[in-house]
């Protein structure tokens, strides 16, 4: 692997993928004081579907980052947990979320500016290479 953001194959490129997806960072957050059931990290997280949370936690513990543990004595008898490298990845999450609660309202004013009726957004190019003013919709 190289170190060239621009390349397919970037470490970098990965991390970022890995923390683009917004239920990968949430999750891993909800996990972050302990095992959960599927049913616990459900009302822990608000707004997540039972069929997001399975494709989150699957997406997870593919790439190493939760573990599944199955507990014949639990009513749901599967619990997730953090592994030591989904560990690594809290305090990258914690500085994402400092800075958006710094941050967060004047991304919040920039969006509703830019959402404002007759306002123009940055110049478009057409699919013939002409540059457009663009409205929003």
């Amino acid at each position: 692997m190289t170190t060239d953001a621009f390349l397919a194959d970037c470490r970098a490129r990965l991390a970022f993928d890995l923390l683009s997806n917004t239920w990968n960072a949430v999750v891993l957050w909800a996990l972050r004081d302990g095992p959960a059931r599927p049913v616990d990290l459900r009302e822990r997280i608000g707004g997540i579907s039972s069929k997001v949370l399975t494709e989150t936690l699957r997406r997870l513990q593919f790439n190493g980052l939760v573990d599944r543990q199955v507990r014949p004595e639990a009513p749901s008898g599967v619990e997730y947990r953090l592994t030591a490298l989904g560990r690594t990845l809290l305090a990258p999450i914690d500085a994402v979320g400092a800075w958006a609660f710094e941050y967060g309202d004047e991304v919040m004013a920039a969006q509703e500016a830019a959402s404002t009726p007759g306002q123009l957004l940055p110049r478009a190019v057409t699919r013939r290479g002409r540059r457009t003013a663009a409205r929003p919709s």
